[in-house]
């Protein structure tokens, strides 16, 4: 089946919120696991709301270059990226590919779009981050697979409060 990449169309976002949902949940399910029930609900009390909401964010705000991709005039992922032109450098965003499509290339094809784009406007230098548990081994395998160079970092957390 052939991908389509075109702009965000507002008739995508009821898909791209449910495809995001269905990426994100072994995302959270890691992250619930890893850091406990002392942790987890004061970092992510509503993930999907927040899931949710950062897509809207993505598609409403001008600062933002969002690409979908479309198989069979179905979008089943998306990438977001934001310039700036006086620093000449970018950052994605987001990335998201719908779990039954993630390990076909779409990834990939969203990257190497984004960063055509970015290199049409001047931009020298592209970040994007995510996280280093297996949840997310298909997105650091996308951005890999792209040319980034990861940088290992460590964020730490400890909770305060009961147990």
């Amino acid at each position: 089946m052939p991908t389509y990449i075109r702009p965000y169309e507002p008739t995508d976002l009821e898909p791209l919120y449910e495809l995001t949902l269905l990426a994100f949940e072994p995302v959270f399910a890691s992250f619930r696991q890893l850091l406990g029930p002392g942790i987890f609900p004061n970092l992510y009390p509503n993930w999907q709301q927040s899931q949710t909401d950062w897509v809207d964010t993505l598609v409403r705000e001008d600062k933002y270059s969002v690409w979908v991709a479309v198989i069979e005039g179905n979008p089943v992922g998306l990438i977001a990226y934001s310039l700036d032109l006086e620093k000449q450098t970018a950052e994605v965003q987001f990335l998201v590919v719908h779990p039954d499509y993630q390990n076909d290339g779409i990834g990939t094809e969203l990257n190497t779009l984004a960063l055509e784009k970015m290199r049409e406007a001047g931009i020298k230098l592209v970040e994007v981050g995510t996280g280093g548990d297996d949840s997310h081994a298909p997105a650091r395998r996308a951005y890999e697979k792209a040319g980034y160079t990861p940088l290992p970092l460590v964020r730490y957390y400890q909770s305060l409060g009961e147990d």
